[in-house]
């Protein structure tokens, strides 16, 4: 498949790096798609690698990747152009953080709304899931852990959308657990500060969640 990604930071690079290793062509979409990092990171991923713009990653793709820090979030979504993204899975990997100087992030939204649902609105005509905003980058492409691979959790309206998805995550090495239409990302994003917590007072950030049966 062709796989567009909007964004060009640690989070868009793994998730590219992971498209590739899985056979799959990758647009990283921004508004400076001849950035030193852009250019980088194509060089270290060979010609399956590409850059331009929001909206041309959009049109490029077959499934989406969202994937900007959330203040950016809807500005990149307008600059891709909705119509591009209709019919498409939009996979929505943001957290709603604000971030203040000495102290943690903590959710700009929550309880009656979520980032994932702010997604969707925006996007009325995606079908767009909730993933991969629970682990850290460097972990999102077959992770390895001590107690056996963890599980990511989605969320969304549409189930052929998650079951893209979901062949995506076993594909990369995660069991998916499904947890509903897409207000379910009022869960699965405070589990990105728990995440943020647990990594702070462990002092170890190198940790995921798994559903145990």
């Amino acid at each position: 498949m062709n796989i567009g990604i909007l964004g060009t930071g640690e989070v868009a690079q793994s998730l590219g790096n992971g498209f590739i290793a899985t056979g799959h062509d990758v647009m990283l979409g921004s508004r400076d798609p001849n950035s030193d990092t852009v250019k980088a990171w194509k060089a270290s991923n060979g010609p399956k690698a590409t850059s331009g713009t929001s909206e041309q990653a959009a049109k490029f793709g077959e499934v989406i990747v969202v994937a900007t820090v959330w203040s950016g979030t809807e500005n990149a979504l307008k600059l891709a152009g909705p119509k591009n993204l209709e019919g498409k899975v939009v996979i929505d990997v943001t957290n709603p953080l604000v971030f203040e100087e000495g102290k943690p992030p903590r959710l700009a939204l929550g309880f009656s709304d979520s980032g994932g649902e702010q997604v969707q609105c925006w996007l009325p005509g995606a079908r767009v899931v909730k993933c991969f905003n629970i682990v850290g980058h460097q972990h999102m492409f077959r992770p390895q852990f001590t107690g056996g691979p963890p599980d990511m959790f989605i969320a969304g309206n549409d189930d052929d959308a998650k079951k893209t998805v979901t062949k995506i995550l076993s594909d990369f090495g995660w069991p998916a657990i499904d947890i509903g239409d897409i207000g379910g990302a009022r869960l699965l994003e405070p589990l990105c500060i728990l995440w943020v917590n647990a990594g702070r007072r462990l002092e170890n950030w190198h940790i995921a969640f798994k559903l145990l049966r």
